[in-house]
């Protein structure tokens, strides 16, 4: 019987919690806290020409939480927000819609994962997210040719293995391809990396060069066609990559993923279909530095939902 044919079956260990988790992903105390409120006003005085601010950049931010989260326009956000506050009898101000537009390009999120105890383990993958054009029945009837301004953009994802945090991202245009932007990401990952995963994509000298940088495995699956290098005496990360072909040799690509951690590269995928299911698979901004910090918040909803609680499945059967 081949592996494929093989059907697990899970059961959620943790469900009372997890669904408590579910449930707090809707509080809107929970993403508009007591801190975003103290820090809502600017404080500091604005450097050169121009009219004073009256938002920080936590107000900023803040909206484009609450609009992220539940799914709204910015002048929804606006009018949500501003009943939010008259409800509440607070004397808290609500930036208008264009200021928030405005200023999103200039925000600088910072991604909050959580504290790791041991080095990371960390794998990566690249999706797509939609910007403007036809949907997936239009081109299915009409055919490419008919969608000529359809549009996306690449979002390349780094994601703790064990907390499932996103501890660093990347948006770029459609046309650049993956592994380029690995050693970035990697430079943006805090403490210390043991091992990092990824498919064959990132199976580029650059990568494992970066990797190896870093003090971490390269766990990176060779392209079916891969040679050993022909040098006397090669350098750090071909030898590497000659030690994963040998292995693969010797013991087969499964037993090679199974025994080397790769399966875990998996872990990225559910990442994405996470990200996709709970902010959106689409980018609401049009200008491409919007769309950058639009993702950066995104991932960080994504990191504050995932720090509520998490399942915790375990297989029971196999069908």
């Amino acid at each position: 019987m081949r592996r494929s044919d093989f059907i697990f079956k899970y059961r959620v260990q943790n469900w009372p919690e997890y669904n408590k988790a579910l449930i707090a992903r809707g509080s809107l105390t929970f993403w508009v806290d007591e801190q975003a409120v103290s820090a809502w006003r600017r404080r500091s005085s604005l450097q050169g020409r121009g009219r004073p601010r009256i938002y920080s950049g936590t107000a900023i931010e803040c909206t484009l939480v609450v609009r992220m989260v539940f799914h709204l326009s910015l002048r929804a956000t606006q009018g949500f927000l501003e009943s939010v506050v008259r409800l509440m009898e607070v004397d808290l101000p609500v930036p208008a819609y264009s200021t928030v537009c405005r200023r999103q390009a200039s925000l600088e999120p910072r991604l909050q994962a959580a504290t790791a105890r041991q080095p990371r383990h960390v794998v990566i993958d690249t999706t797509g997210l939609k910007v403007f054009g036809a949907g997936e029945w239009y081109v299915r009837k009409h055919g490419m040719e008919k969608s000529r301004r359809r549009t996306w953009r690449k979002l390349h994802l780094c994601v703790d293995e064990a907390s499932k945090d996103i501890v660093a991202m990347d948006l770029t245009t459609s046309d650049v391809h993956d592994s380029p932007h690995l050693p970035a990401m990697l430079e943006r990952v805090e403490g210390e990396v043991g091992q990092v995963s990824a498919d064959k994509a990132y199976d580029s000298g650059t990568c494992y060069e970066a990797i190896l940088a870093r003090g971490a495995v390269p766990t990176i699956p060779p392209r079916r066609n891969a040679r050993f290098s022909s040098a006397k005496d090669p350098p750090a990360f071909r030898a590497e990559r000659d030690a994963v072909v040998r292995r693969i040799k010797d013991e087969g690509r499964y037993s090679w993923r199974t025994s080397s951690g790769a399966t875990r590269q998996s872990l990225v995928e559910n990442a994405v279909s996470r990200f996709k299911a709970l902010v959106g698979e689409r980018l609401a901004s049009r200008e491409f530095g919007r769309q950058q910090v639009e993702a950066l918040v995104k991932s960080q909803v994504l990191n504050r939902m995932t720090a509520l609680g998490m399942p915790r499945s375990e297989r029971i059967s196999v069908g």
